[in-house]
């Protein structure tokens, strides 16, 4: 079978949410289970800028490969995957969408697994490319009765909250300021580059589940370092990721529990209703490999020749 090459769009048009979420959920047990090695980010200095390697390899599936991105001009990014019995490559995507569509598979994953049972009022902080892929996963593993987005740019709210009723028929509430998206909501879900925190604490109530994915170090940071006296609990989908950051966390490392122990049963993500939860959103190495290999197998019956 000759290499599969995939781009955005084809991303865009073949990967469904409940494939992604189920592509991240099992590489997420699996790292819990050791079942998929998946070390920290690898990262070659190139002078003005880095290029970031993250690795995994999916033992069961005998899937090995890798995604590499910049920090020098913001090129786009690869994902390369491998067969682990012969060595073969198997397929390569390049450009953003599957990373940004993996990372809201994984915020879908958090919120199934934390957030209170059943329906959710969602709010939404930041209309960019992660808060879409946010609501595009999170759309197949619960029904959004109510949702609002703020932005800095409140055009972007408005297109954003156009196209979720266009493409996923959801009806999306533009807000002029983040307190309406934060408060009374079920899940918050903060994706920004803000450097300052979009939120205040008071505004989160008891049972809201908050995800954070954009700067969260002690430095610069999206959310308040008071959120952590807040919350009962605190996600992430790598611990080992999260303690190897360059810089601290605001967030306490020490308290952050596996979203694949969760998922395993071997810790608590919510123990009661009022609880409020909280995913900090690293990206676990691997499931970018997870997802590009889920993406292959559903492309496999169509193309001809074995393997």
């Amino acid at each position: 079978m000759s290499v599969l090459l995939l781009d955005d769009d084809d991303v865009r048009s073949l990967l469904d949410a409940p494939t992604a979420v189920r592509a991240v959920r099992n590489a997420l047990t699996a790292a819990h289970e050791g079942a998929l090695h998946a070390p920290p980010r690898v990262h070659a200095d190139l002078g003005d800028g880095r290029l970031v390697f993250t690795a995994g390899h999916l033992r069961a599936e005998k899937l090995f490969g890798f995604r590499a991105y910049d920090t020098l001009v913001g090129a786009e990014q690869l994902v390369a995957l491998w067969d682990g019995d012969g060595g073969r490559l198997r397929a390569v995507v390049h450009g953003d969408e599957l990373g940004a569509r993996r990372t809201g598979a994984i915020g879908a994953v958090a919120v199934d697994t934390a957030a209170r049972p059943g329906p959710i009022r969602l709010g939404m902080v930041g209309a960019g490319r992660h808060a879409w892929t946010q609501l595009w996963a999170i759309c197949a593993v619960r029904q959004v009765v109510e949702a609002t987005v703020a932005s800095r740019r409140p055009e972007r709210a408005q297109a954003f909250a156009q196209r979720a009723a266009e493409e996923l028929g959801v009806r999306v509430r533009a807000v002029p300021r983040a307190e309406e998206a934060v408060r009374d909501h079920d899940v918050v879900v903060l994706a920004t580059n803000s450097t300052t925190p979009v939120l205040d604490v008071e505004w989160i109530a008891p049972g809201t589940h908050v995800t954070t994915l954009g700067p969260k170090t002690v430095s610069r940071h999206e959310v308040p370092a008071a959120l952590a006296e807040r919350a009962d609990v605190i996600l992430t989908d790598s611990v080992a990721q999260a303690a190897a950051y360059g810089e601290p966390h605001v967030l306490p490392v020490e308290r952050m529990i596996g979203l694949g122990a969760a998922l395993a049963g071997a810790a608590a993500g919510r123990s009661s209703p009022d609880e409020i939860t909280v995913f900090c959103s690293v990206g676990l190495a691997g499931t970018e490999v997870a997802v590009a290999a889920a993406l292959w197998e559903v492309l496999r019956p169509a193309r001809r020749g074995p393997g």
